[in-house]
C-alpha cells in the first residue's frame, strides 16, 4: 500500500469516528438548551405555585389568586390608571438613574486621574453606601419640598454609589499589560479612558449599572409611598398605598406584578441586550 492510499484510508477512518462521536440534539435537548425557554418554565412554575397557594389559603383579602391579579391589573390597565401610574414611576425613575450615572463617572473620572480624587470616592463610599437612601427622606422633604425633586434626590444617592464603586474597581482591575499599551499608544485623559479602561473593566461597569437599577427601583417605590400621600399624587407606589387602603389586594398584587414585569423587560431586553453586544461579543466573559 502506497502512502497516498494510507492517508486516504487513515482520513476516512478518523471521518467514520468524527460521525459516531458528534450526535445532533434531539428537538427536547434543543428546547431545553434555550435559556428563553428555562426562564419562562420557572415564571409558569412560579405563577402555577402562586394561584395554587392562593386557591387553597382562599382568602382574597391576604393572598389572592394569580387569576384575581390579572383580573384586577386588566382593568386598571383598561381604564388607564396603571399605565398612567407606571408611565410616572418611569419617567421619574429614569431622571433620577441617569443623573447618578452621571455623577458616578464623573467621580470615578476624577478617581483614577488624581490620588485626592480615589481618596474622596473611597472615603465616601465607605459612608454613604451603607446609608440607606430611604433614610433620607425627611432630609429630601426640607431641602426640596414636595414632589419629584425630593425623589430624584434620594434615587441619585442610591444609584450613584453602587455604579460609582463597581466602575472604580473595574478601573483598578484592569491588566498593566492593557495599560502600557494604551501609554505606549500615546492614549492620555478621556481617549485612554475610553479606548483602555472602559471596554476592559465593562464588566464591572455593567454590573453597577444592573445594581443601580435595581436599588433605584426598591428606593422608588418606597419614596412613592411616602410622598404620595403627603402630595396625593405619585406613580406606583402611591397606586399601591391607595388601593391598600381601600382594601382592594388584588390590585395592590397587580400593583407589585408590573414593578416585577417593568424590571423582567429591562433586564432581559436592555440589560441583557447590551451585555450581548459588549462583554460577549468581546470575549470578555464565558
Amino acid at each position: 500500500m502506497s502512502t497516498s492510499t494510507a492517508r486516504i484510508v487513515m482520513r476516512d477512518q478518523n471521518a467514520e469516528t468524527t460521525g459516531e462521536v458528534e450526535q445532533k440534539l434531539s428537538f427536547l435537548e434543543t428546547i431545553w438548551d434555550s435559556a428563553t425557554f428555562r426562564k419562562t418554565l420557572l415564571i409558569v412554575i412560579l405563577g402555577l405555585i402562586w394561584e395554587g397557594y392562593g386557591r387553597w389559603l382562599d382568602n382574597p383579602l391576604l393572598f389572592p389568586t394569580l387569576t384575581d391579579t390579572l383580573v384586577s391589573a386588566w382593568e386598571n390597565i383598561r381604564n388607564g390608571v396603571l399605565p398612567a401610574r407606571a408611565w410616572a414611576s418611569v419617567q421619574v425613575l429614569l431622571i433620577g438613574y441617569f443623573a447618578g450615572v452621571i455623577l458616578a463617572g464623573l467621580l470615578t473620572v476624577l478617581a483614577i486621574n488624581t490620588r485626592v480624587g480615589s481618596d474622596f470616592l473611597e472615603t465616601m463610599t465607605a459612608m454613604l453606601s451603607p446609608l440607606p437612601a430611604i433614610a433620607l427622606l425627611p432630609l429630601a422633604l426640607i431641602w426640596f419640598g414636595l414632589g419629584n425633586g425630593s425623589i430624584v434626590f434620594i434615587l441619585v444617592h442610591s444609584v450613584l454609589w453602587p455604579v460609582a464603586l463597581n466602575t472604580h474597581s473595574g478601573f483598578r482591575a484592569v491588566s498593566q499589560t492593557l495599560r502600557m499599551v494604551g501609554r505606549n499608544y500615546g492614549l492620555k485623559g478621556f481617549k485612554y479612558i475610553g479606548k483602555i479602561l472602559i471596554p476592559a473593566a465593562f464588566p464591572s461597569i455593567l454590573a453597577g449599572l444592573k445594581i443601580g437599577w435595581a436599588f433605584a427601583w426598591r428606593t422608588l417605590v418606597a419614596a412613592e409611598l411616602v410622598f404620595g400621600v403627603s402630595s396625593g399624587k405619585g406613580g406606583l407606589g402611591w397606586f399601591i398605598f391607595e388601593n391598600r387602603n381601600q382594601l382592594d389586594i388584588p390590585a395592590v398584587f397587580a400593583g407589585l406584578l408590573t414593578v416585577i414585569v417593568i424590571g423582567l423587560v429591562v433586564e432581559n431586553l436592555i440589560f441583557r441586550t447590551i451585555e450581548r453586544r459588549t462583554v460577549l461579543r468581546w470575549g470578555l466573559q464565558g
